[in-house]
């Protein structure tokens, strides 16, 4: 059976599956209940300066039947009292000694202020600090947040004024509000971080209910912008760990955050680079045993690939993401259709004829039954009728020989370049 303990930067843990600080450990009543379903870790819910958090402040995103496909939050920091809270957190970790258990922070941007809150934290027996750079909404209007995670220098200042005080390992949470989140991630690492965590929730308004008109959530008719996470976010998370895992100054590990629900999404963040996740909204959808599900999952997924450890794991996709301009553009594949198992729905054929390149002909066999053809010729490969066909397995796309070298847009310029210039 493969071994799942994980080692984030020192924060030792018996599985990579962590509860991000979000409302799933906003007590100790949660967290101790989530350590005893399975969970390796859990990152404290925010502490700081003392908020009050609004009603309402939740709203999903549903798509079909899929419910909560995403997630909407205005809800601030913890809004209970910091003693309460470290009371707490001493009795968790006494409870639990070997579980993972990490304190979310975020104050004003002050050495004074971070130096203070990091030594009471500590005093009561953390594994690990996080800072929370990430919040998009309420703190950032004070000057904490995302107003302090879109600035490289403040991420750089502010982790080095953490690090000057802390002693425990400090991970800095990442916000991804931001056009390129490589560059506070190189910052968190120059501050001296040990290691990062991304993405946090992303800018987003929710929705409009179109009897009311009002905004969704809404406080009293008002409505305001908010966090956006859940399995809608996964495609945006998971692009960002792939940048900041193969940057060459990006030389601490990486917790994954982001729409991670199920074993087969934790492992898809592990092969991107991250050496644990952590879960907040699919954990709020189905409740903290969900883990359980993760855990036999991933284990069975470690010993079918003949893998003895989640570290075997950890990076193996990242050499395999790279820039647009070093694809082959001579690689080639094109669609082939199943016409023993296709339903003709034909939605393959409006996909491709309206939107795409017109290359799937409806014929008639020779007992007047219809049937879908791809004219390959024509077939660019991109995948849209796979996409859209409701039935798995029965437009694949394969691979045919290519007509030439590989050749990327780079190689190509460079080769036109050297043309033009007579070499």
């Amino acid at each position: 059976m493969a071994d799942l303990r994980t080692d984030l930067a020192g924060i030792r843990s018996p599985n990579p599956f962590w509860l991000a600080s979000a409302p799933p450990t906003n007590t100790g009543y949660q967290v101790q209940r989530a350590f005893d379903a399975g969970w390796g870790g859990a990152v404290w819910k925010t502490l700081g300066s003392l908020v009050i958090n609004t009603t309402s402040r939740y709203g999903g995103y549903n798509i079909g039947n899929q419910r909560v496909a995403g997630f909407n939050n205005i809800e601030l920091i913890s809004d209970r009292p910091l003693e309460v809270n470290l009371k707490e957190i001493y009795e968790t970790k006494k409870m639990f000694p070997n579980h993972a258990l990490v304190v979310s922070l975020m104050v004003e941007p002050k050495r004074e202020a971070w130096h203070e809150i990091v030594k009471r934290v500590e005093a009561v027996g953390v594994d690990g600090l996080e800072l929370n750079f990430g919040c998009p909404h309420g703190m950032a209007e004070r000057g904490m947040g995302s107003a302090s995670g879109q600035v490289p220098a403040l991420v750089e200042a502010q982790t080095s004024w953490v690090k000057e005080a802390a002693q425990t390992p400090v991970i800095v949470k990442l916000t991804p509000n931001i056009t390129d989140i490589t560059a506070t991630a190189v910052a968190a690492v120059q501050g001296g971080a040990d290691a990062i965590s991304l993405i946090n929730t992303i800018n987003s308004l929710m929705g409009v209910d179109l009897d009311s008109w009002n905004t969704i959530p809404q406080v009293a008719g008002k409505g305001a912008h908010g966090g956006y996470c859940g399995p809608a976010v996964k495609p945006i998370a998971l692009s960002m760990l792939a940048e900041c895992a193969r940057h060459p100054q990006v030389t601490v590990p990486i917790s994954g955050i982001g729409g991670v629900s199920t074993w087969k999404d934790a492992a898809e963040f592990l092969l991107m680079g991250a050496t644990g996740v952590q879960v907040c909204t699919a954990a709020m959808h189905h409740g903290f045993r969900i883990v359980e599900d993760m855990i036999d999952g991933l284990s069975n997924y470690l010993d079918e690939k003949g893998l003895t450890s989640v570290d075997e794991l950890i990076g193996k996709s990242v050499s395999k993401y790279t820039n647009w301009g070093d694809l082959d553009l001579n690689y080639r594949i094109v669609a082939r259709i199943n016409t023993e198992t296709c339903i003709n729905c034909n939605k393959c054929h409006i996909a491709c004829e309206d939107t795409s390149h017109q290359c799937i002909e409806r014929h008639m066999d020779v007992e007047g039954k219809p049937y879908l053809k791809v004219r390959e010729d024509d077939c660019v490969g991109c995948n849209l009728c796979s996409i859209v066909c409701p039935v798995d397995g029965v437009i694949s796309m394969v691979e045919v020989p290519p007509e030439a070298q590989p050749m990327t847009w780079n190689e190509r310029v460079k080769a036109l370049s050297a043309v033009g210039s007579g070499n």
